[in-house]
């Protein structure tokens, strides 16, 4: 099935009525996504309650300057990595208020891939302050830039909901 905005509109609701319930805020840190992980949290109305602020961090400097990302991590591992996704996370919980923060850094394509990392390649990573740090590779095969981009809001959403409701051990 195919993500479409209207569905994650939907679970955006459903993740912020969770959050509110548990009075817990968000922060995003965005790079593959330009902002959209951010633009479908507040296209949910009353999401101001919950919902704290968003940082575009497309550039190299940006993730650098914005979020403290250490450049030469960026140098090391590239900016689409595990290593500086999970800095940016540390980056917004260090800077915001927020309770939670996800950050995403990928490859939307059409163009920018290698071998190593193909279009589609999105490191999600997401943390609850002074709580775990969670972190997903993911590879979003032949789906076009747009479908990355949605899927990526979509898993970026699923990775927070794992801090808002841990998931319980089966009996």
């Amino acid at each position: 099935m195919s993500v479409t905005f209207d569905r994650l509109v939907s679970n955006a609701a459903d993740l912020l009525d969770l959050c509110r319930a548990q009075r817990l805020t968000i922060a995003t840190g965005e790079s593959c996504t330009g902002g959209l992980i951010a633009a479908v949290l507040t296209e949910v109305a009353g999401s101001s309650d919950v919902f704290d602020r968003a940082f575009v961090t497309y550039s190299n400097e940006a993730k650098t300057e914005m979020l403290g990302v250490p450049a030469d991590l960026i140098e090391r591992h590239g900016a689409v990595s595990e290593p500086v996704a999970r800095a940016m996370v540390a980056g917004i919980l260090g800077r915001t208020p927020a309770s939670l923060a996800v950050a995403v850094t990928g490859i939307a394509g059409p163009d920018g891939g290698t071998i190593d990392k193909p279009v589609g390649l999105v490191h999600l990573a997401a943390g609850r302050k002074y709580g775990p740090l969670l972190h997903e590779r993911r590879i979003f095969q032949n789906r076009g830039r747009q479908l990355i981009r949605l899927a990526t809001v979509e898993a970026g959403f699923d990775l927070l909901r794992q801090l808002v409701i841990p998931e319980q051990p089966e009996d």
